[in-house]
């Protein structure tokens, strides 16, 4: 990484699905005019053209040849962030319950990790990067000047993404969705790649009974802290 990239500022925020991550890294964004990076989006988008072409988790050669070619593109509008892989729209797609197993899936590889950690890492330019995912702190930018990690109760979890699920059309069982995320945070602690983790110097914030508008004053506080021009 370039000295110029080094010096631009970087936010992370990790935890699991459903604690507010998303919503909070685009308040925060907005609120300082910087960069949005969503690592999740990023490996829900590879995994789903790997399925869609046919490459499975075990297919190194497939993985390898995705990695180099596969080209994932992020566009901020109104009503959130459109994905697109080669020039087709798959937000959809990627934002159902199924694309967050894919994801889990393919996340898990060390592979896919490291080949996606180098796209990651050069979406760090000025002014400065609020970082969203799970190993933002702990691998892909050790050294952000502020580490947040979110989390919440898995009940408080799975009503949150049941109501998300309903307002979008999509169907889902609140018991269903609760055990999922439960497997699913099991599948992500325990990797051996990356694993869901706070940095050891990062700041937990538990949002089970915080509104988005609560955690994000906490945020915003805590850069003034540390970033006084901000």
């Amino acid at each position: 990484m370039s000295e110029a990239h080094q010096n631009v500022p970087v936010l992370a925020i990790d935890g699991p699905s459903g604690t507010g991550k998303g919503t909070i890294a685009s308040l925060v964004a907005s609120h300082l005019e910087w960069h949005t990076l969503d690592s999740g989006a990023l490996y829900r988008a590879f995994a789903y053209v790997a399925v869609e072409n046919d490459v499975s988790p075990d297919d190194v050669l497939g993985l390898e040849k995705l990695i180099r070619t596969i080209n994932i593109a992020f566009t901020q509008t109104d009503t959130g962030l459109k994905i697109a892989a080669d020039g087709r729209d798959i937000t959809d797609q990627v934002r159902c319950e199924a694309g967050g197993k894919r994801a889990s899936i393919f996340a898990k590889i060390p592979l896919v990790r490291q080949g996606l950690l180098d796209r990651q890492r050069r979406m760090r330019v000025a002014p400065g990067l609020v970082a969203d995912g799970r190993d933002m702190g702990t691998v892909v930018f050790p050294d952000a000047f502020l580490k947040i990690f979110l989390d919440a109760s898995a009940s408080i979890r799975a009503q949150r993404r049941y109501n998300q699920l309903k307002e979008k059309g999509f169907s889902g069982t609140l018991r269903g969705l609760e055990k999922e995320i439960v497997e699913r945070d099991a599948q992500d602690r325990n990797r051996s790649a990356s694993p869901l983790i706070p940095a050891s110097d990062a700041i937990a914030l538990d949002t089970s009974r915080k509104g988005i508008v609560e955690v994000f004053d906490e945020v915003v506080t805590l850069i003034e802290d540390r970033l006084p021009a901000a």
